[in-house]
C-alpha cells in the first residue's frame, strides 16, 4: 500500500480559514460504507443519524494555548516553542524554531521573565526538553502568555480563542483540537440524549504526531508518535453496554477512534484505564469495538485520510473527497464534516 494511493488534488481556496458563526450550521456529507452512497445535509440533521440506544464518544480533552514566544537570554534572539508533551518536574517535550538556536542549555524567556525555560536534552526529530520555572500556577501563566497552536494552513488570526475548543472540553493537556467535535453545540447534545442516544467521554490529548506528513512511500513504514489517553470505569462500562444490547458506538472523531481501539481487546470489550497508544489503522484493520465515524475532511497522504479508508474503504473515501471538491466542501480544521454509516 502506497501513500501516494491516498493522494487528491485540493485546491487552497477550500481550506476552511475561519469557523463559521453557528457550530451547526456546517455541511454535513453523509457516506455508507457498505455501498459507497453520498448525502448531503447540514450538520445539525445528524440527529436523524443516530438511534435510540446508540452510544455518541466525544474527546473531552482541552487544548491548550501551547505556543509561546520567546526571547534567548543573552542575544535576544526570537524563539518559537510548541508545547507537545508534558513530563515530570516541570520539564516538557517541545517543537522548538529556530531549533539551531536552541542547544542543551539555552535558556529562553518569556514574558519578560514571567516565564523561564531551558533546553535540557535533545530527543528524536530534534525535540527540545525544557525545563520551566515560573512563580505562580503554570496554567494560568500559559492563559496569559501562550498562543492557540493553530494548525500551518490556517494563516487567519482567531478572533476567539474558544473556537478552537469543543464546547465539552474538559482536560487541559492537546496541542491540537479534536475537531469533528467543534461542529457540536450544547443546544445539539441536549437535542441528541432527548433522543435517547447516550453520550460517553474519553480522553485523548491530541499531539502533533496526527497530523505529521507520511514521509515514506511503503504506508506500513510510517511511525506514529505516542498520545496519552483515558477510559474512565464508568464510561467503559456504558459502551461495553451499549454494544451488547446491539446498539451502535458512534465515535466523534479519529481522537475518540484510536482511543476506543486502542483500549479494547480483540473480542470488542473497552477497558477502563490509561495509557500511551500509536495505533496507526490503514485499510486492512478490522475495527473491535466502533461502528460509525464523525468526522472532517483530511489532508492528502495523511494518516487520517488512511484511516477514514480503513472504516469506509479506500475507493469510498477517495470517491466522496472528489465529490466533496466538486460540490466546494470546506477542508480541514474549522471545516465541513463527514458520517460514515
Amino acid at each position: 500500500m502506497k501513500t501516494s494511493d491516498f493522494y487528491y488534488d485540493l485546491p487552497e481556496e477550500l481550506i476552511a480559514q475561519d469557523p463559521l458563526e453557528d457550530r451547526s450550521a456546517s455541511r454535513l456529507m453523509v457516506l455508507d460504507k457498505n455501498t459507497g452512497k453520498i448525502q448531503h445535509h447540514i450538520f445539525k440533521e445528524i440527529v436523524h443519524y443516530l438511534n435510540p440506544g446508540d452510544c455518541l464518544v466525544i474527546n473531552d480533552t482541552k487544548v491548550i494555548p501551547a505556543r509561546l514566544y520567546g526571547a534567548k537570554v543573552g542575544t535576544d534572539a526570537k524563539i518559537e516553542v510548541l508545547l507537545l508533551k508534558r513530563k515530570e518536574n516541570n520539564i516538557w517535550e517541545t517543537l522548538v524554531k529556530p531549533g539551531k538556536k536552541a542547544k542543551i542549555g539555552t535558556r529562553i524567556s518569556f514574558g519578560d521573565g514571567l516565564l523561564m525555560g531551558e533546553v535540557v536534552d535533545i530527543v528524536e526529530e530534534g525535540n527540545r526538553l525544557i525545563q520551566f520555572s515560573y512563580d505562580g500556577i503554570f496554567e494560568e501563566i500559559l492563559d496569559k502568555l501562550g498562543q492557540m497552536p493553530l494548525p500551518p494552513y490556517i494563516t487567519h488570526q482567531l478572533k476567539d480563542k474558544n473556537r478552537y475548543q469543543t464546547v465539552y472540553a474538559k482536560h487541559d493537556g492537546s496541542a491540537a483540537a479534536p475537531t469533528a467535535g467543534l461542529h457540536f453545540t450544547p443546544e445539539l447534545l441536549e437535542e441528541i440524549k432527548a433522543k435517547g442516544v447516550n453520550i460517553a467521554h474519553v480522553t485523548l490529548h491530541v499531539g502533533l504526531g496526527t497530523f505529521r506528513p507520511v514521509k515514506v512511500e511503503d504506508v506500513t513504514q510510517h511511525h506514529m508518535h505516542s498520545e496519552f489517553y483515558v477510559v474512565e470505569e464508568d464510561q467503559a462500562a456504558l459502551i461495553n453496554e451499549t454494544k451488547k444490547k446491539g446498539g451502535k458506538i458512534i465515535s466523534v472523531g479519529t481522537t475518540s477512534l484510536r482511543t476506543l481501539e486502542s483500549a479494547s481487546s480483540e473480542d470488542g470489550i473497552l477497558k477502563a484505564g490509561s495509557g500511551w497508544t500509536d495505533i496507526f489503522i490503514y485499510p486492512g484493520y478490522r475495527f473491535k469495538i466502533v461502528d460509525r465515524l464523525i468526522t472532517n475532511f483530511h489532508l492528502p497522504e495523511s494518516t487520517l485520510i488512511m484511516l477514514v479508508s480503513a472504516l469506509a474503504g479506500k475507493e469510498h473515501i477517495m470517491a466522496a473527497y472528489e465529490e466533496a471538491v466538486k460540490d466546494k466542501y470546506r477542508f480541514f480544521s474549522f471545516g465541513d464534516a463527514m458520517i460514515i454509516l
